[in-house]
């Protein structure tokens, strides 16, 4: 069988997930009768049905979903090959050593762990070089597969694991974030199910790939709107115990009694054979 292209990859990619031949040659810059034919083209190639197509759109046979998961990974891994080839390239040209890494961390997050590792790394000889680039709350993942961070500190439960390697590094309770003046702040602590369905301060609903979980409570883009909109008294948020690095004077922090731990990793790609990324966690698992 003959393999198939990153272009039909790309081209199915966006047709499964709009639902829409329409919709994904707006998406892609091109018409719609070049990108139907390639997908018919690449259906005939694989010897398999990829969409039922009616009227309204399309719906994705069993062989579909699976090229749709499998091509997003390997999608994944092209762009990742050519930001990190880029990044090291541009290293050499610096100064003559590729070995620059990214460290992808939630905003506001392991700040005290964050900051005793990048103090131990840059005491090691030859260190690398490492740019920390703050993330949304679920987007470290997304960022070691297409190749925007080399390893991410990530927090279990919150954080699926799911094709990285990782070592733990820090557990730890969680707290919900609450204005100072409201009532539940003079509390020593709560339970969980205590901060859920509070008629004047609803949960804060985070975006998971564009979409947020049903519910009342504002939807949160970044940890300053957060933090704004708590203040203001318009929500409130559970968090992991690092996370009173972050708070305002308007803010407190009431620890839940019954809230599973929250565990720091640091993660990275499983198939990385970066020796720098190697020494750095050999640090972080030394901390």
């Amino acid at each position: 069988m003959e393999s198939v292209e990153t272009r039909e990859l790309r081209y199915f990619v966006a047709v499964a997930e709009e639902r829409h031949f329409g919709r994904a040659a707006e998406r892609l810059g091109m018409a719609q009768p070049p990108l139907s034919r390639a997908v018919q083209q690449l259906e005939r190639r694989l010897g398999v049905s990829l969409l039922d197509r009616d009227r309204r759109g399309v719906r994705l046979t069993g062989a579909g979903e699976t090229l749709l998961h499998e091509g997003r990974a390997a999608l994944d891994a092209v762009t990742a090959a050519a930001r990190r080839t880029r990044r090291a390239g541009a290293a050499d040209a610096r100064d003559g050593r590729g070995d620059r890494l990214v460290l992808a961390v939630k905003a506001g997050f392991s700040h005290e762990l964050l900051h005793k590792l990048l103090d131990a790394h840059a005491a090691e000889p030859d260190a690398a070089e490492i740019e920390v680039v703050p993330s949304g709350l679920c987007e470290q993942a997304g960022m070691l597969r297409d190749g925007r961070a080399d390893v991410a500190l990530m927090h279990t439960p919150f954080n699926s694991l799911s094709g990285f390697d990782s070592e733990e590094l820090l557990t730890e309770g969680q707290v919900v974030v609450v204005p100072a003046a409201h009532p539940l702040a003079a509390r020593r602590s709560l339970r969980v199910a205590e901060t859920v369905g509070i008629p004047d301060l609803p949960l804060a609903r985070w975006s998971r790939h564009g979409l947020y979980p049903p519910g009342p409570g504002p939807e949160i883009h970044d940890q300053t709107q957060l933090a704004q909109l708590i203040a203001l008294g318009r929500t409130a948020a559970v968090v992991p115990e690092s996370a009173r690095a972050w708070l305002w004077a308007e803010h407190t922090a009431v620890p839940l009694s019954d809230a599973p731990p929250v565990v720091t990793h640091i993660a990275w790609p499983a198939h990385s054979r970066s020796r720098a990324l190697a020494a750095l966690i050999r640090t972080a698992t030394r901390l």
